[in-house]
């Protein structure tokens, strides 16, 4: 019996620009499964991003409730430290973990904060940021490394990423370098179908789920040759070839899924979903270097770390913001760019210039007022377009760890933590960038045939998917089960089931593999640098 279930993952995959690859006959296996089943576009949560958006589609839980916000988290809620975040952080069960409770079989690939590894029944191959070097550690049951490096072409380097390959995302590449970049994450894509497959057909779990990430890297790194509003700038010989090397990697895509929609089976209910949308920043908002210009924040003397001229902050900078600002001056802060977040340092005794209790919210009010008002010195637009309080999209039981504002950039941009003169500064050209709404498709005895529906929020997934399974749904889920995507009459066949209250909150305890050395954080660090999460 094959997969029940099967999750697709494209990371940061957008209907802007599958719609047209798939009109144009570029992806025309991908326009047969979206037509031939229902879609939908899918709003991701608050913020767009990476770890706490796909948390949220395999927990059903928003930020504040499974407590990842970031690809880094503070040590404690009045600390100025933080660190990487990993599977130990989430606080809630995930998919696999529920399915490995109610005794179904699981097979998860490439998914981010899969390690240390959950020892499920099934098999996982960690991913996300996980180096190649620490691969065998990322893979469960003990054996499938080996099972796996036995495969035809398996290269544990370009699974997992090679470091200095992927900062080429981000610090850009010399015009001859393009074209082997894009092949390598071609290459990439076909190792994981490659793992996918063999595992698909050697031992079907109940639940597949597997997780591409090179549309995401793509469109960082080549958005002016993906976006077809910006397709008219793309006029000299190598651009045109570039671009054609770009729907060179969305081809072999759609024939990747082509195969493992063939492999899952008619019988097979499956989902293609992705974690946020894409669209172009235009500019970049040296949020840390406007604080300082209010006179909220204060670096110590010559650590100001400013731009350079790829506008790139080197890892090592990342970790040092606690060495590099001055604590007795400084009452707001952004210590990553990737989360759009601002903490705001609370008064005592190691920290006399922060913000009192009694301050508190006039100052943050006042923050929000001031931020909302700051324009591109160039074109007049506004640059910050809503600011969300914590409270507002991060209650929960981890509410205490998350920023005290989130900010939503108007070009829906990453701001960058970097001193500098100017605190609004235009980009060169375009680049890609996060945007709230991603893709849902989905086919199967379970879903509506030929269907386009409203919106659907990504945490609906994770209860369609258990229902899908046959598996009660826990009811304190965030997200809902998608009714309007049901075929008919599939409710009375297979009516749903909730978990109650008390069976829902029995924490699962799930054993893990061992933990990254010092030096593999170190080379996620690089890789996240390179991604363009960090500037």
């Amino acid at each position: 019996m094959g997969a029940r279930v099967v999750v697709i993952g494209l990371d940061g995959a957008t209907f802007s620009v599958l719609d047209p690859l798939m009109q144009a006959g570029v992806m025309p296996r991908l326009r047969d499964f979206v037509e031939s089943g229902v879609r939908a576009e899918l709003k991701s949560i608050v913020p767009a991003l990476t770890p706490p958006a796909w948390t949220s589609l395999m927990t059903g839980r928003t930020p504040g409730r499974h407590g990842v916000f970031d690809f880094f988290r503070k040590d404690s809620p009045r600390s100025q430290h933080i660190r990487f975040q990993t599977s130990a952080d989430i606080g809630c069960e995930t998919l696999w973990t529920l399915a490995d409770r109610a005794g179904l079989r699981s097979t998860v690939l490439n998914f981010p904060l899969t390690f240390p590894v959950p020892r499920i029944d099934g098999y996982v191959v960690a991913g996300g940021w996980m180096p190649w070097r620490q691969l065998r550690l990322g893979c469960h049951p003990p054996g499938l490394y080996d099972r796996l490096a036995a495969l035809s072409g398996f290269n544990p380097r370009e699974l997992a990423m090679d470091m200095t390959h992927e900062e080429k995302a981000l610090e850009g590449c010399k015009q001859e370098e393009y074209d082997g970049w894009i092949d390598l994450h071609i290459r990439r894509e076909r190792q994981w179908a490659r793992v996918a497959a063999h595992l698909m057909c050697k031992d079907a779990t109940d639940l597949v789920a597997v997780l591409f990430d090179g549309v995401d890297k793509l469109q960082h790194l080549c958005w002016r040759f993906i976006d077809p509003a910006l397709e008219h700038g793309v006029t000299s010989d190598w651009e045109r070839a570039i671009r054609d090397r770009c729907l060179d990697y969305f081809r072999e895509l759609d024939a990747i899924l082509a195969e493992l929609i063939f492999l899952a089976g008619d019988e097979a209910n499956i989902v293609v979903v992705s974690d946020h949308g894409f669209g172009s920043q235009i500019r970049t908002f040296f949020v840390n270097a406007w604080l300082e210009q209010r006179g909220y924040l204060g670096w110590v003397d010559g650590c100001a770390s400013h731009v350079n001229d790829s506008q790139v902050l080197g890892m090592a900078r990342l970790a040092k913001h606690v060495y590099e600002l001055d604590w007795q001056r400084t009452k707001a802060y952004a210590p990553m760019p990737s989360g759009n977040g601002i903490h705001i340092v609370r008064a005592d005794q190691d920290h006399p210039g922060g913000v009192t209790d009694a301050e508190y919210e006039a100052f943050r009010e006042r923050l929000i007022g001031e931020l909302v008002a700051v324009e591109d010195p160039v074109s007049g637009d506004r640059v910050v377009a809503r600011v969300w309080k914590r409270e507002e999209i991060f209650d929960g039981p981890y509410l205490e760890l998350a920023p005290d504002l989130t900010l939503e950039l108007t070009d829906g941009g990453l701001v960058s933590i970097l001193g500098s003169e100017a605190v609004v500064q235009p980009r060169p050209h375009a680049t890609g960038t996060h945007r709230p709404y991603g893709i849902f498709a989905a086919r199967g005895p379970r879903f509506r045939r030929g269907v386009r529906v409203p919106a659907l929020s990504i945490l609906n997934v994770a209860p369609l998917v258990l229902y899908s399974l046959g598996l009660p749904v826990p009811s304190g889920l965030d997200g809902e089960l998608p009714f309007e995507t049901l075929r008919e009459g599939t409710l009375l066949a297979h009516p749903v089931r909730y978990a109650d209250q008390a069976e829902e909150t029995v924490p699962h305890s799930v054993p893990a593999g061992p933990e990254l050395s010092a030096e593999a954080e170190m080379e996620i660090m690089k890789r996240l640098r390179a991604l363009g999460y960090v500037e």
